[in-house]
């Protein structure tokens, strides 16, 4: 072929590329977001984050997603590409957050509490919402005004302190054996503790009643 007809070959191939990019088409954005939501538990509560301008190869079949991590979801074209695409969800939720700094020990009261609406995953714990799930329990730490109160912050009220006298009970088919003993620790009820046999000098674990016994076993 001359070299005159090979150069207009090329040319006219260089003005038809965009034509035929233009005809196969791009992926719409919309529709790679969609797909990454409807693969999330609760998209109404979710959103994805693309460039406008993204590019992606138009697929000829339904996109595939799939969750891969809290925060991430992986769409992708059965006959090509795969993207990882961002995604925020919204787990905000009423909880109970410190009105005033609360010493360690101290006994959580109503005054103590005010609900808020927060973003529960960044909360790091088990965060509570309802006031009769922390009235009336202790702060196992000094707790600074404004955070949000979790399960891990409270313990039932102490019913032994340590170096406390209390009874030792071992109890079995119906028989019942008290005995002088020491905590070493603190606790609340339904919580163990170790406690030190005054007779035997033992130191057996046993759980505190609420009337402040400790039952062990023989």
């Amino acid at each position: 072929m001359p070299f005159r007809m090979r150069l207009s070959a090329f040319l006219l191939a260089l003005v038809l590329l965009p034509c035929a990019v233009a005809a196969s088409g791009f992926q719409p954005v919309e529709s790679i977001r969609d797909a990454a939501l409807a693969a999330l538990p609760d998209p109404g509560a979710a959103e994805a984050t693309l460039d406008p301008a993204l590019r992606m190869p138009r697929c000829a079949g339904p996109l595939e997603a799939r969750q891969t991590g809290a925060n991430t979801v992986e769409v992708g074209c059965p006959s090509g590409w795969r993207l990882f695409v961002p995604v925020r969800v919204d787990r905000s939720g009423q909880v109970l957050v410190l009105a005033r700094g609360v010493a360690a020990g101290e006994r959580i009261t109503p005054d103590m509490l005010r609900p808020e609406r927060r973003d529960t995953g960044r909360i790091a714990g088990a965060a509570v919402s309802e006031p009769s799930e922390a009235v009336g329990r202790e702060a196992r730490r000094v707790l600074v005004a404004g955070s949000v109160l979790t399960a891990g912050d409270l313990v039932a009220p102490r019913l032994v302190r340590r170096g406390d006298s209390i009874a030792l009970v071992a109890r079995n088919q119906g028989v019942e054996v008290r005995m002088a003993g020491r905590a070493l620790g603190d606790a609340g009820a339904q919580e163990r503790i170790s406690v030190e046999n005054l007779s035997s000098r033992r130191v057996v674990q046993g759980v505190v009643t609420a009337e402040g016994d400790v039952v062990v076993g023989f």
